[in-house]
């Protein structure tokens, strides 16, 4: 007789173990507790939806034990991710940094798909229906807000965690996990704007420009990375940005001294863009520093920057001293800022912390506290980076658990 499994959480890692555990023949429920499946799904990448990446790495991975994420991701991989997804509509468009989209470059043909799978699998699916309650005796009993309850052999846990809260990730399977004896690691938004001090944003705020940010502690660099960055009005945000904020924030939580620097000027070390101004300011000596910075960097951010450095803006670029060239190409090249928080849980596209991995078993995603409950996705320890990574978590740790769950 097939094992009933009541999924709770209609988004990517409870539709994949939904689509998994009924393939394998188990009797499958999703409760979702929103009017639809996947509403956060269809905001990822922009709604292109990145769903995997063929540069995968399990440095891509954090948490208090990232290596924990190893056996779903290589039992599921990225080629499986694949082919699976080709298997129920979706032909992949593979770009150089390999990020996986749809060729459609829509979110919603993965929810059209996902949708066409479930009724054609016979899954049953139960929208607006809030899970408040998980008890396990024999079997589990699975109760509504509204007062219904229902019965499984297995549950799989796949409600995700507190980041974009409108989507329904509210944190409320903590709770559920808490009251099954679960502990929780600490949460924090990851993949998240960044907050910084100073009065210059209102200026700048809008100012976009291919560049390096780079996070320190006492002078040591963390981690760097490149790409399109955006000043606004509270801080900074932008791909590199997003990769740097769960580091960021990790440390700010520990009370650790951190310092970003967004190099706007990045292919060039201080030295050599010292040499350069001086080569450029030869061919326009009657320039002011004001009207030789155009045409270099974005208009709107000349003032401020000179501004910061103390160098008055009507001084002719012949009469600068060798200091003040070096004071330009210092900010140029590693502008600093103090972070002081983040654009918070509505802003986060994923949760860093969540339930302790070492509760879990990583090659079937059992709770080793609680005898059929499966533990999937970002409601757990496991966060992954900005391109496509979170996701394939999902996938990979949805399909293990419902392979697992029939068993």
């Amino acid at each position: 007789m097939a094992n009933n499994i009541i999924v709770i959480g209609g988004g990517p890692a409870g539709i994949m173990a939904a689509i998994a555990a009924k393939k394998h023949g188990g009797n499958v429920t999703i409760l979702e507790r929103n009017n639809r499946i996947g509403k956060k799904l269809l905001a990822t990448g922009n709604g292109r939806c990145n769903y995997t990446n063929t540069n995968l790495n399990i440095k891509n991975y954090h948490g208090k034990n990232p290596k924990f994420s190893y056996s779903a991701l290589s039992s599921f991989d990225v080629d499986q991710t694949i082919h699976f997804f080709e298997t129920i509509g979706i032909t992949p468009a593979i770009e150089d940094n390999g990020k996986v989209f749809p060729r459609s470059y829509q979110s919603s043909s993965m929810l059209d798909v996902f949708r066409y799978e479930i009724e054609n699998l016979g899954i049953e699916l139960i929208t607006e229906a809030y899970v408040t309650e998980i008890k396990k005796n024999r079997r589990f009993v699975v109760k509504l807000k509204d007062g219904r309850s229902f019965n499984a052999d297995k549950v799989i846990l796949a409600t995700g965690g507190m980041a974009m809260p409108t989507s329904g990730s509210d944190g409320s399977g903590y709770d559920l996990a808490k009251a099954l004896g679960h502990s929780i690691i600490d949460i924090f938004p990851g993949l998240v704007q960044l907050n910084l001090d100073g009065k210059v944003f209102k200026q700048i705020a809008g100012v976009k420009f291919m560049g390096k940010a780079s996070l320190y502690t006492k002078g040591k660099l963390l981690l760097e990375d490149t790409g399109d960055i955006l000043f606004t009005n509270y801080g900074i945000s932008g791909p590199p940005i997003l990769q740097l904020s769960r580091t960021a924030l990790s440390c700010l939580k520990d009370k650790k001294d951190i310092e970003l620097k967004i190099s706007i000027v990045y292919t060039k070390t201080r030295e050599d863009l010292v040499e350069y101004l001086n080569k450029r300011f030869s061919y326009m000596p009657k320039k002011t520093i004001e009207e030789a910075l155009i045409g270099f960097i974005n208009k709107r951010l000349i003032l401020p920057i000179l501004k910061e450095i103390n160098l008055e803006k009507s001084k002719n670029v012949a009469n600068l001293s060798k200091e003040e060239i070096l004071n330009l190409s210092s900010i140029l090249t590693a502008w600093s800022f103090r972070i002081i928080g983040s654009q918070g849980w509505g802003q986060a596209q994923v949760t860093a912390g969540g339930v302790s991995t070492d509760e879990i078993d990583n090659k079937t995603m059992e709770s080793k506290l609680v005898k059929g409950l499966y533990i999937v996705g970002e409601l757990m320890d496991i966060d992954g980076d900005c391109g496509g990574f979170n996701l394939q978590w999902a996938w990979s740790s949805g399909y293990m658990a419902g392979i697992s769950a029939i068993g």
